[in-house]
C-alpha cells in the first residue's frame, strides 16, 4: 500500500479523498493555487504545495507542476478527483514515466472512453447500443446545419472533450444550430482547450441513468448498481439518487452487464461510470463513459456500504477485488443534492463572495436516517469566480425513497448559508414537488416544471398558519427577553396579551394564545385564523438562525433572518416576510402606503458577477425581440443576454473585457 499520495484537485473532492486516505493510514499532499491558499483541503492535508495563480489553466491543469509537487514531497501516487486532469491520458502517461502511480484507469481506457467522439465509435464497434448521430468532427456552422437536418431535430451539440454541461447545447431549429454551434465551440475552447464538437439525436423525455463499475488489474469487473441523474439544469446534474425509481431488475441487470462488457473491452482498472440515456419504454443507449470518480458517488456508497475511493486506491496499489457481483446488494435509498453558489431567483446565475455563515446540518445517523455532507468550504471561505460554483453535496439515506426525500427536505431547511446567493430554496421546493416525489422524471424536468424560472413558493393557508405560529413564538420570546433586561422603566406584569396579528404578504392573520407560558423550552396553544387550537413547542433561543420544533403534529425546521419589525422565514422553498403585531398596530399598518421598486425596464442589468465577452449592438441601433445584446461569462459558462422586446439602444455603459458586479447597468434603452 502507498505511504503517501498527492490529490491533484481542490474543494470538496480533495477533502473527500483525504478523509479516506487518513482512514487507511496514508499521508496526503494537497496542491493549491493563490485563490485556495486558505482552503479547507490545504488545512486537512499533511503537506501542501503551491502550484500557481488562480486560473486553472495556470495551476490545477498544468501536469508538470503536479509532477514536480510529487517529486518534491515523495508522493508515490496521484488521485485526480474529478475534472481538471482526471481524464487526461497524457497526464497518466507522464506520471507513469516518472514512476508515479495514477489512481485511476490506464491511458488506453482513458483514450478510448474519454473522448466522446472516439468512445461512440468504440461502443458501436463493441455492439453497444448508442444514440443516432454524426460521430465526425463538425467543421463549421454550415456543416452543423447539414448534419442536424440529416439526423432530424431536435439535436444535441456537444464538445468532444466536454463535461459538466459545458460546451453542450440543444437545438430545435436551423437558427439554434448555428448559435449553439458557436457557443459550444467557444465554451469548449475556454473550458477544455479543445473546440471540437459533434452532433447526435436528442432523445425526448429521456432519463439520465448511469452504472457505477469497478474493475481491478486481475480481470475482475463488477457493477455497483445505478444512479438516477435526471434532475438537471443546463445539462448539469442537480439532484441524484440511488437506486433509480424507474428501473426494474431486468433492465438494471442488462444495463449493468453491458457496462461491465464495455469496461472489460478497454481493460478498465479502477472505478468508472457508464452513462446511459433511457427512454420512456426503458430502451437504453450508451451516452459516454466517465473514466474517473463521479461527483455523485456518495449515493452509491450509501446504498452499497462500500467506500469507492478506498477501492480505487487499493486497485491502483495492485490489490485484487475481494468482492463478487453477488456480494453487491442495494440497501435502502439515498438522495444527493448539489448546493451551488447561484441565484435561483435569477435563472440560477452564478454568485460569488465570502461565506459569512456556513452551518450544515449535523452529520451521522439519527434513527433510520443518515445525513452526510461532502464539502470543501467552511465559514469564511470564499466562493471564487475561477472554479466550479459547488458549495457542498448534501446526502441523505433512509430505508425508503420517500423517507430519504423527507430527510433531505429537513436537512436542507436546517442548512445555513449566508454571504452569497445559493440554490437551497430551489432544492427545498423540489423535495415537495409531487412529480419528483412520485419519481416521474426526465432530464427536462426543471425546464418543464419551471419554464419561467424558479420563483419563491407561494405559501398555502396551511403553510401560513405554520409561519404565523413560528413568528409569534419568536416575537413572544423576544419581547419577554427585552422586558427582563435590567434598567427597564416598566417591566411587564407577567400577563401575556392573548390577541395578535401576523402579517404575511398582504394577509393579516389573527392568532389567539390559549394555555401556556413564555419560556425556553416554549409550549403554547395557539388558535390561528379562527381554526381549532394547536400546540406549538420549541427549544429555540433568541439569536439562533434555525428554529426547530413542532407545530401541531408537524415537525418543522425553518431559518430565521431578522428584518425591520419582523422576520424573513425560509421553509420548504418558501421565503416569506412575517411581521407580528397587536391588533391596533395591524389596523394602522393596513393604512400605510406601499413602496414600489424602481423601474429598470429600460436597462439591461448584468444578472450575475461576470466578464463581458462581447457586445452585439451599438448605440442608436434598433433591435428586435430575441436578438443578442451581450454575452457575459461567469464560472466558465457563457450567458447570452437577449432583448425581451423590440427596442432601440440609447447608451452602452460597458466594454468587452469589463468585470461587472450583479445589477451593473450594461446598456440603456430609449
Amino acid at each position: 500500500m502507498f505511504k503517501k499520495i498527492l490529490i491533484a484537485n481542490r474543494g470538496e473532492i480533495a477533502c473527500r479523498v483525504i478523509k479516506t486516505a487518513k482512514k487507511m493510514g496514508i499521508a496526503t499532499v494537497a496542491v493549491y493555487s493563490d485563490a485556495d491558499r486558505n482552503a479547507v483541503h490545504v488545512e486537512m492535508a499533511d503537506e501542501a504545495v503551491h502550484i500557481g495563480p488562480p486560473p486553472a489553466a495556470e495551476s490545477y491543469l498544468v501536469a508538470e507542476k503536479i509532477i514536480a509537487a510529487c517529486k518534491e514531497t515523495g508522493a508515490e501516487a496521484v488521485h485526480p478527483g474529478y475534472g481538471f486532469l482526471s481524464e487526461r491520458a497524457s497526464f497518466c502517461e507522464a506520471l507513469e514515466k516518472e514512476g508515479i502511480v495514477f489512481i485511476g484507469p490506464k491511458p488506453k481506457a482513458i483514450e478510448a472512453m474519454g473522448d466522446k467522439i472516439e468512445s461512440k465509435k468504440f461502443a458501436n464497434a463493441a455492439k453497444v447500443s448508442t444514440v443516432p448521430g454524426y460521430l465526425g468532427v463538425i467543421e463549421d456552422a454550415d456543416h452543423a446545419e447539414r448534419i442536424a437536418a440529416e439526423i432530424g431535430y431536435p439535436v444535441m451539440i456537444k464538445a468532444s472533450a466536454g463535461g459538466g454541461g459545458k460546451g453542450m447545447r440543444i437545438a430545435w431549429s436551423k437558427a439554434e444550430v448555428r448559435d449553439g454551434f458557436e457557443r459550444a465551440k467557444s465554451e469548449a475552447k475556454s473550458s477544455f482547450g479543445d473546440d471540437r464538437v459533434f452532433i447526435e439525436k436528442f432523445v425526448e423525455e429521456p432519463r439520465h441513468i448511469e452504472i457505477q463499475v469497478l474493475a481491478d488489474a486481475h480481470g475482475n469487473c463488477l457493477y455497483l448498481g445505478e444512479r438516477e441523474c435526471s434532475i438537471q439544469r443546463r445539462n448539469q446534474k442537480v439532484v441524484e439518487e440511488a437506486p433509480s425509481p424507474f428501473l426494474d431488475e431486468k433492465t438494471r441487470k442488462a444495463m449493468g452487464e453491458q457496462a461491465v462488457a464495455l469496461a472489460k473491452a478497454v481493460d478498465y482498472q479502477s472505478a468508472g461510470t457508464v452513462e446511459f440515456i433511457v427512454d420512456r419504454n426503458r430502451n437504453f443507449y450508451f451516452l459516454e463513459m466517465n473514466t474517473r470518480l463521479q461527483v455523485e458517488h456518495p449515493v452509491t456508497e450509501l446504498v452499497t456500504g462500500l467506500d469507492i475511493v478506498e477501492l480505487m486506491i487499493r486497485v491502483a496499489a495492485g490489490e485484487k477485488l475481494k468482492l463478487k457481483q453477488s456480494d453487491v446488494k442495494l440497501n435502502g435509498w439515498a438522495v444527493e443534492s448539489r448546493l451551488y453558489a447561484e441565484d435561483p431567483y435569477r435563472n440560477f446565475l452564478p454568485s460569488i463572495g465570502r461565506l459569512t455563515r456556513y452551518r450544515p446540518p449535523e452529520e451521522g445517523r439519527r434513527g433510520d436516517v443518515i445525513v452526510r455532507n461532502d464539502t470543501g468550504v467552511t465559514e469564511g471561505s470564499e466562493i471564487s469566480m475561477y472554479y466550479d460554483p459547488m458549495i457542498a453535496k448534501l446526502c441523505t439515506w433512509a430505508p425508503s425513497r420517500i423517507g430519504a426525500i423527507d430527510a433531505m427536505a429537513e436537512a436542507l431547511d436546517a442548512f445555513v448559508v449566508d454571504g452569497i446567493e445559493h440554490n437551497i430554496p430551489f432544492l427545498s421546493a423540489l423535495m415537495q414537488h409531487p412529480r419528483w416525489r412520485e419519481g416521474r422524471l426526465s432530464t427536462g424536468f426543471i425546464a418543464e416544471e419551471y419554464p419561467d424560472g424558479f420563483h419563491a413558493i407561494e405559501p398555502t393557508d396551511e403553510d401560513k398558519s405554520v409561519l404565523a405560529a413560528i413568528a409569534l413564538s419568536v416575537e413572544l420570546l423576544r419581547r419577554d427577553r427585552l422586558d427582563r433586561l435590567p434598567g427597564r422603566l416598566a417591566p411587564h406584569s407577567g400577563a401575556i396579551k392573548t390577541d395578535w396579528v401576523a402579517k404575511i404578504g398582504d394577509d393579516y392573520i389573527p392568532a389567539q394564545i390559549g394555555a401556556g407560558m413564555v419560556s425556553i423550552p416554549l409550549e403554547l396553544d395557539l388558535a390561528i385564523a379562527g381554526r381549532p387550537p394547536i400546540t406549538v413547542s420549541s427549544d429555540w433561543r433568541p439569536g439562533e438562525i434555525v428554529w426547530t420544533g413542532t407545530v401541531g403534529m408537524e415537525a418543522v425546521s425553518a431559518q430565521l433572518r431578522p428584518i425591520l419589525n419582523g422576520l424573513r422565514i425560509a421553509w420548504k422553498g418558501i421565503s416569506a416576510t412575517v411581521r407580528v403585531m397587536l391588533p391596533k398596530a395591524a389596523a394602522f399598518d393596513r393604512l400605510m402606503p406601499v413602496k414600489l421598486p424602481p423601474d429598470t425596464s429600460k436597462m439591461l442589468l448584468c444578472p450575475m458577477p461576470g466578464l463581458v465577452v462581447a457586445l452585439s449592438v451599438k448605440e442608436g441601433q434598433e433591435v428586435k425581440a430575441g436578438e443578442t445584446l451581450a454575452v457575459v461569462e461567469a464560472m466558465k459558462m457563457e450567458n447570452v443576454l437577449r432583448a425581451e422586446r423590440d427596442l432601440t439602444i440609447a447608451k452602452i455603459n460597458a466594454r468587452p473585457g469589463d468585470s461587472l458586479a450583479v445589477d451593473a447597468v450594461i446598456m440603456e434603452f430609449a
